[in-house]
């Protein structure tokens, strides 16, 4: 069997009361995940405190400590 670089995504499991960043695309910026189903997610802006419900989409990149959240530009 022939073998390749493979790239793998995992869908994050997220859990109410985290605090995300997205990183790039429509949804780019700092949320507030106020909902998880096993389809669809639920998320909150933490400045203008609007929310959305979609279907799940995020994938793991990376974890820091220490982020200031919300970020001001």
């Amino acid at each position: 069997m022939a073998k390749h670089s493979v790239i793998l995504f995992k869908p994050y499991p997220m859990d109410v009361g985290q605090k995300i960043h997205i990183a790039g695309g429509p949804r780019e910026g700092d949320w507030e995940v106020i909902g998880v189903s096993e389809r669809k997610v639920k998320l909150r802006c933490p400045v203008s405190f609007r929310e959305f419900e979609w279907n799940r989409f995020c994938y793991f990149v990376e974890e820091e400590q220490d982020r200031e959240w919300p970020q001001h530009d």
